[in-house]
């Protein structure tokens, strides 16, 4: 933009002039011709005074979208497993690139009914699974929707997840690969959170595992423990496993801070990982390295789920009506708890 020095220059008066000739000062006696070519020049130029820049600023304010989020998890599983958290900060992160502040922050369980103002907000980001009663309440009030780590249906919606099929496979697969033909299972279950209602809802995961057991890849049929997605259900899931004379050598396990209880019950039990015991789990939370010893895990990009998330939604908004239904890729991270030789050094990972 051009500056008052510029604009004195090329209409050849002073700079004081043009400030008081550009801020309307009345108290200023000019030629009319004078203040006409200082005003022409400013055009020329693309000057705006403080008062249009602001003026524009309020005016950019006004027009921004309003933007809401429901989180489908309580307080209490967001402080346990951070990640839906994280799913959560890529939203805010892309929101604030694309300078988005009118928002608004919903939690399922503390809603009765879908609110009022809802009609209000321009675009909704839903984190986690809505089961058919609010998703009817909400889809009828707000047109621009987009789910994230859930898919309601790809031909209405849109959606943002990551393949948990193809994502457990490759955990499986690889601890088949290190010998592991029996195969123990640690996870938890998600629920929608209604008028203080628990709806259990389907865990690819868990369900990957099954089939993977009835096609006869492995054993593990009695090495099913389902708890909560915390670190002490890990612990006391992997106490309840090791108790069993003739436990599995090796676990997946569907959450870090699950995998991370496990670990300590079973260092008090004085079995060795990976030695003893081999362990995949699932996020790749920060934790995950600094454990002892580090875990190998499947890394989910959760950020990158929530900023595409916000991307898909101003697509929506600007007019686009076909569902789009992202699937992000995932990446399985070799570290020392499943013994593979690619992670014989405590400080390397193997990215796979």
């Amino acid at each position: 933009m051009a500056t008052i020095k510029e604009i004195a220059q090329k209409s050849n008066v002073s700079t004081a002039t043009v400030s008081r000739v550009l801020n309307n000062d009345d108290s200023i006696t000019v030629l009319e011709e004078t203040r006409q070519r200082i005003l022409q020049t400013a055009k020329e130029l693309g000057y705006q005074t403080l008062h249009e820049r602001r003026r524009q600023q309020t005016q950019a304010k006004k027009s921004a979208p309003s933007i809401g989020i429901i989180a489908c998890q309580t307080v209490e599983e967001e402080l346990n497993d951070p990640y839906f958290i994280s799913i959560r900060q890529g939203i805010e992160e892309e929101l604030y690139r694309q300078g988005i502040s009118r928002v608004g922050s919903y939690r399922l369980n503390d809603m009765l009914t879908v609110p009022q103002e809802f009609p209000a907000i321009d675009g909704l980001l839903v984190i986690g699974r809505l089961g058919e009663d609010v998703l009817k309440q909400v889809s009828q009030k707000i047109t621009n929707i987009v789910y994230l780590n859930y898919v309601p249906d790809e031909e209405l919606y849109d959606s943002v997840t990551v393949d948990f099929e193809k994502a457990t496979k490759k955990a499986l697969k690889h601890l088949m690969s290190l010998g592991h033909y029996k195969i123990g299972y640690i996870g938890g279950v998600e629920r929608e959170h209604l008028q203080r209602k628990k709806v259990i809802s389907e865990d690819k995961r868990l369900t990957t595992f099954e089939s993977m057991i009835k096609k006869g890849d492995f054993e593990g049929n009695d090495a099913i423990y389902i708890g909560e997605y915390t670190m002490s259900s890990g612990y006391e899931l992997m106490k309840k496993a090791i108790q069993k004379k003739k436990h599995p050598k090796a676990f997946f396990i569907a959450s870090d801070p699950m995998a991370i209880g496990a670990l300590r019950a079973l260092q008090e039990a004085g079995l060795s990982v990976p030695s003893d015991v081999a362990i995949v789990a699932f996020d790749d939370i920060e934790a995950a390295r600094f454990s002892n010893p580090p875990l190998s895990t499947v890394r989910v990009y959760t950020r990158e789920m929530g900023q595409t998330g916000v991307k898909l939604l101003m697509d929506r908004m600007s007019g686009r009506k076909l569902p789009v239904n992202v699937t992000l890729p995932t990446s399985l991270v070799i570290r020392q708890s499943c013994g593979s030789p690619l992670a014989v050094n405590p400080f390397k990972e193997v990215v796979q």
